[in-house]
């Protein structure tokens, strides 16, 4: 009887995966066996798991599953139960984060009333450095004027806006979405006036950056193993290790190359291995000097170490899937494997540093960005946003 129910089980799971499959692909299928999948048909992570379920459990960890997520219910205070509840610009206007029973809010005060409230709805950013949030009004999706910034546990008023000024209304478009989601689409809607307007339709929202931002529309690949599974070589998917470096490197770009260059076409149709110069413009003055927020790509390219190298790029240093933390005598050991001979001044040997484990802080310093700056609860100076920079440099 147990071994009969175990069957049962197996044989329900299967068939579960086999509608799941069909469901993702959206493709018609021919007497239940028979699926039809195109180069840009999607998959969809559930059938990714089939056979890559190592993978998918160690990337659940990884920075780039979170760049956005939804909030559901309390979720946010109760991750976040021993921060600080609201932000004061001064005596008069304030800021708190409160519980109410559709979820968190961030309810604005001027003299203890009440001017305004809106709703935590989505969260952006890995939670590392800093977690932005936005609200939807309709079907446009909102900035809220709080950002916690994680190393400093703390509450600031968001990047960009005023000092002492209720703003709710700065618009996250598909464009923003480009970065932080695997796909969006716009709503375009044109009157008489030949006035357009678009907004965001909700349900087409991709949370986070999935297998397929990366690896390409992977139904027709999923389709073919799932028939042949004694080819053991991936068919119909993007793969780095067959990529030249510039493909590599593009890969990450797309995101990793701040938001000033110019779109030629949404980025969400990139897939690995294609030109970014063909998605995005020529880099404006900024890449001259590029920020260490969002232009990774611009520093490293700048360094003399990718410019000699023939082989160097992000995965060098970088984990793909996981989250393997190097800390810095980690991210040390792979510099000390190219530079294992360097000689340094006699100043630095006696500053006391471990030259051998602490290669970053010196090379790879945490410099000012001059994109983003923010003010803390109560203080009228402008704080400085530090981040490592990927300019890789004797300072």
């Amino acid at each position: 009887m147990v071994g009969f129910r175990r069957l049962i089980v197996v044989f329900s799971s299967i068939g579960l995966l086999i509608v799941l499959f069909s469901q993702c692909m959206d493709a018609e299928a021919d007497k239940g066996y028979e699926l039809v999948a195109t180069d840009s048909t999607k998959a969809g992570m559930t059938t990714c798991i089939q056979c890559h379920g190592n993978i998918y459990d160690d990337y659940q960890n990884n920075p780039h599953q979170k760049t956005s997520s939804v909030i559901k219910g309390h979720d946010l205070l109760q991750a976040n139960s021993a921060i600080s509840n609201q932000f004061s610009f001064d005596d008069h206007l304030k800021i708190a984060v409160e519980r109410r029973d559709s979820g968190a809010y961030q309810v604005a005060y001027v003299d203890n009333k009440e001017q305004l409230s809106r709703r935590f709805d989505v969260a952006f950013g890995s939670g590392k450095d800093a977690i932005t949030f936005a609200t939807w009004q309709g079907n446009r999706l909102n900035q809220l004027q709080l950002t916690y910034f994680s190393r400093l546990k703390t509450w600031a008023n968001s990047p960009g806006y005023r000092d002492k000024q209720l703003y709710f209304s700065r618009e996250i478009d598909v464009r923003c979405l480009e970065c932080h989601a695997s796909f969006a689409e716009n709503k375009i809607t044109k009157t008489e006036s030949l006035v357009t307007s678009k907004e965001l339709i909700r349900g087409s929202i991709s949370y986070g950056i999935d297998c397929e931002r990366c690896h390409g529309p992977a139904a027709k690949h999923a389709e073919f193993q799932l028939k042949h599974p004694e080819q053991k070589g991936a068919k119909y998917i993007s793969l780095s290790k067959s990529f030249t470096r510039k493909q590599k490197t593009d890969a990450c770009a797309v995101c990793h190359s701040g938001s000033d260059r110019k779109a030629l076409r949404s980025t969400f149709v990139f897939k690995a291995g294609d030109d970014l110069d063909e998605f995005l413009g020529k880099d404006s003055q900024t890449a001259v000097d590029p920020d260490v927020h969002g232009q990774q790509m611009q520093s490293l390219a700048g360094s003399q170490c990718f410019i000699q190298s023939k082989t160097l790029d992000c995965n060098t240093c970088h984990t793909i899937h996981g989250n393997k933390n190097e800390g810095l005598a980690g991210y040390s050991d792979k510099c000390i494997s190219c530079h294992q001979t360097v000689k340094h001044s006699d100043r630095t040997l006696s500053s006391g540093i471990v030259l051998k484990k602490n290669c970053i802080d010196c090379h790879m310093p945490k410099k000012s960005s001059k994109a983003i700056s923010f003010k803390l609860s109560g203080n009228s100076k402008i704080a400085a946003y530090l981040l490592r920079t990927h300019k890789i440099a004797v300072y």
